[in-house]
């Protein structure tokens, strides 16, 4: 269909790919997504989020790191990516969940993977139900059983531009990308002039 394909040559690219994360199912990365799903939960611009887990991913690309780090640097590290509004509150979650993963999971997010998923998930501090859907949303590129993972946000996104809001209908348009017009989906739902590129593409 054209607004599928539309949609994934303008907004297909996923906030992890953005913030310089190359997914795949082994511990660092999926910290890594941890990290940006946790910064995105917060009610603050997407793009800051990113740039704030590009610059954490730098300097603590694991739980060990970032624990090891200080409150003091992992707040610099935050602002360094002006993410400023939330530092020094996200400074203590990302330590505190740092420890969590590293006491309880072994700094491994594979040791959560099954249908207790979201519940292991809402552990995390200031990972609530909307960072969630943000962690499955990424993580189906690499984790099947989660596919198709489509929340309300991705079924906006296809209000938006016309598409059937149906998870299955979505899911089989999209076939192995999935995770992509997932992305594109939440992409145009917050942007009304990217969702009119799409529309008049």
């Amino acid at each position: 269909m054209d607004t599928v394909r539309a949609l994934l040559d303008k907004a297909g690219r996923t906030y992890a790919e953005e913030a310089g994360i190359r997914l795949a199912d082994k511990p660092a990365p999926l910290y890594q997504l941890l990290v940006l799903s946790t910064l995105l939960s917060t009610r603050i611009k997407a793009d800051l989020a990113v740039a704030a887990a590009r610059e954490l991913k730098k300097r603590y690309p694991t739980p060990r790191r970032m624990l090891d780090a200080s409150w003091q640097d992992r707040v610099d590290a935050l602002g360094r990516g002006h993410y400023v509004r939330y530092d020094e509150s996200t400074a203590t979650a990302l330590g505190d969940g740092a420890r969590l993963l590293l006491d309880d999971y072994r700094g491994d997010l594979r040791r959560a993977r099954g249908d207790d998923l979201a519940t292991h998930l809402r552990r995390f501090p200031r990972l609530g139900p909307v960072g969630v859907e943000i962690f499955c949303r990424e993580a189906q590129a690499v984790w099947p059983e989660l596919r198709p993972h489509l929340d309300r946000k991705t079924l906006d996104g296809a209000r938006t531009v016309g598409l059937p809001a149906d998870g299955k209908k979505l899911a089989k348009l999209a076939g192995n990308d999935v995770h992509r017009l997932a992305a594109a989906l939440v992409r145009v739902s917050l942007d009304r002039e990217l969702a009119k590129a799409v529309r008049t593409a």
